[in-house]
């Protein structure tokens, strides 16, 4: 095992795994996360075994850092990760949230955080999860969050249900005002460091840094902006994003080059955050994602892909209640003038 100091992260590499320690916290995770929101369905219906032999084979490639929700499917994915990390429990740094439970169904009472995290307990087939986080702080009441939400998930770590806990969501003044306001142990960043966006650099690291916070990095492929088959019909970015986007994989086919790739690599090298979240339900995804891990970067190809997206570059759009959204001009979703 070698060992380094980068970015503030103690980094480990064991065989092709990189790991690196989260935040202040014993929590040692793979820089390559496992996201199990596809184990529930989400992106369309998978093969439950598929699903198994997927979360099977990535802990056997080093990766041990899984991260669930109830709301992902509706409770599926967190019954289908149970299942399949059943006996290997000792092998799995595992996270979920607790907090939101539909597309439009939030609660961050104390009464229901503690109903939650029972429930997923049942459901995930442990007695405790190694992180424990309010999921989309940004649809909730902050000062409910601050004062009563994290109080509770704290009592829950007293009691053996949780070993830490943190915080997830979208706008970055949310997640700051959270950390400046209450401990934390963590916090999930989405669409904002990826090769669209990384103003998460400038306005999260420096808060998670003082405070001893560790960062786990998601959707590096911007929710499918920047993939082959681009944007989902609901992605919530202005249409010149989701066309940049395209634009940006054409030319990467072009070249002989996958756009995705490209984009999971970019994410993987930042050495800021603990882990880059990959969402997986079958082998084959996990492969795929661990020969990018493996493969060496480009940076010239990076460099002409982020001149492409250039005129869209740092591009947010609004999320969760309207005191809680980063400024953005609403019908564009461009960044204001500073």
């Amino acid at each position: 095992m070698s060992q380094s100091i980068s970015g503030g992260n103690s980094e480990n590499t064991i065989g092709s795994m990189q790991y690196r320690t989260l935040g202040r916290t014993q929590l040692v995770v793979s820089i390559m996360g496992f996201g199990a929101s596809p184990l529930g369905d989400v992106f369309g219906a998978i093969d439950p075994a598929e699903g198994m032999r997927a979360v099977h084979l990535a802990i056997d490639q080093g990766i041990n850092y899984f991260d669930v929700s109830p709301y992902y499917g509706l409770t599926l994915a967190e019954e289908r990760l149970g299942r399949a990390i059943e006996g290997r429990r000792k092998g799995v740094i595992l996270s979920t949230k607790c907090g939101r439970y539909g597309e439009a169904s939030f609660d961050f009472s104390a009464e229901r955080i503690r109903q939650s995290v029972d429930e997923s307990l049942r459901r995930l087939r442990t007695d405790y999860v190694d992180l424990l986080q309010a999921h989309d702080v940004e649809f909730g009441d902050v000062e409910q969050i601050i004062h009563e939400t994290i109080p509770e998930m704290r009592r829950l770590q007293q009691q053996g249900k949780a070993r830490y806990i943190g915080i997830t969501g979208y706008p970055l003044g949310t997640l700051v005002r959270i950390a400046e306001a209450v401990p934390l142990d963590s916090i999930i960043s989405y669409c904002r460091y990826n090769l669209l966006v990384d103003d998460m650099d400038a306005v999260l690291m420096p808060v998670a840094k003082k405070h001893g916070i560790g960062v786990i990095n998601a959707s590096g492929l911007h929710m499918g902006v920047l993939t082959e088959g681009g944007a989902p019909s609901w992605h919530p970015a202005p249409a010149k994003v989701r066309e940049a986007g395209s634009l940006a994989a054409e030319f990467c086919r072009s070249r002989g080059f996958d756009l995705a790739e490209l984009a999971l690599r970019f994410c993987f090298d930042y050495p800021l955050v603990a882990s880059t979240l990959v969402g997986m339900s079958t082998p084959d995804q996990v492969r795929r994602n661990l020969h990018v891990l493996s493969a060496p970067a480009d940076p010239e190809m990076v460099q002409q892909v982020r001149a492409i997206l250039a005129p869209v570059f740092n591009y947010v759009w609004p999320s969760g209640r309207r005191e809680n959204s980063d400024p953005v001009r609403e019908e564009t979703g461009e960044p204001p003038s500073r």
